[in-house]
């Protein structure tokens, strides 16, 4: 299918599909046309792409440990070694420092505007 349908097919902008491909997350055929094509068994390829993207991995992580990535009756799940876990862990610790300083510039934004 061309771009445009597979765009459609799997919720993902032809943008963004030329983007997984830049990136080397996807790889398209081209017809005599030069034109993108995809087959039906890229959807799942694209679906775990954007789970791991809305989970908050980067490109370069993904393609490393997009062949981790397994799609079942419960969506995308991510078969964890331990260079992977690595950098989830990294990620989570990471969203946890800007929670605490979130946290912190929200307290002080109460102490500055609190009637005495």
């Amino acid at each position: 299918m061309l771009i445009s349908e597979f765009a459609a097919r799997t919720g993902v902008s032809a943008r963004a599909l030329r983007h997984y491909e830049h990136r080397e997350l996807l790889a398209a055929e081209r017809d005599t046309n030069g034109y993108r094509v995809y087959a039906e068994s890229d959807v799942p390829r694209v679906l775990q792409i954007k789970a791991m993207i809305n989970a908050g991995l980067a490109t370069s992580t993904i393609r490393r440990y997009i062949d981790c990535a397994q799609t079942g009756e419960h969506g995308t799940t991510l078969e964890m070694c331990p260079e992977l876990r690595a950098e989830v862990d990294a990620i989570s610790a990471h969203i946890d420092q800007q929670q605490a300083m979130l946290n912190d510039t929200k307290q002080r934004l109460c102490t500055l505007t609190s009637k005495n």
